[in-house]
């Protein structure tokens, strides 16, 4: 006899990463509000901090966004002054993009903002170990099934 109990919100996997999600964009942009950064601001930061110089598309494929949604991000990073834009001598059509002397002088004291609140939700290291091995397993089963679809 199949289960014909009603499909319960709360047991719904996606809507728990959904809601976590939705809880960690809130505390991320408590953090963030000192520096006027919104969350996927501060991942573009991170990223640029680890990798940069990059293009807008290398930017993009870091952070699994477009140039669309990415454009308008990085125009205000620009505006606050956190980043550079420049378009390539050799490709105009390629835009570079670079840190500002702001956003080195402020990575150590933002790392350590963000890394005090982090521990304040008592997670211990097997705590994160699991956490993240679980979303990058799930991520990467994601990935499999769309390219599967395709």
């Amino acid at each position: 006899m199949p289960n014909t109990d009603p499909i319960r919100l709360e047991d719904q996997i996606c809507f728990q990463i959904y809601t976590a999600n939705k809880k960690f964009n809130h505390f991320y942009q408590q953090i963030l509000s000192k520096y006027d950064l919104t969350y996927p601001q501060y991942i573009a930061l991170i990223t640029l901090y680890e990798y940069a110089p990059l293009t807008v598309k290398q930017l993009g494929q870091y952070l699994n966004l477009d140039s669309g949604t990415l454009t308008p991000l990085l125009k205000r990073l620009e505006n606050r002054g956190w980043i550079n834009r420049k378009r390539s001598l050799q490709d105009e059509r390629t835009v570079i993009i670079s840190l500002t002397d702001k956003a080195k002088n402020e990575k150590q004291d933002m790392f350590e903002i963000v890394k005090c609140c982090i521990s304040d939700l008592s997670l211990d290291s097997q705590d994160v170990s699991n956490c993240y091995g679980s979303l990058k397993q799930l991520s990467e089963k994601l990935d499999r099934y769309d390219q599967s679809r395709s």
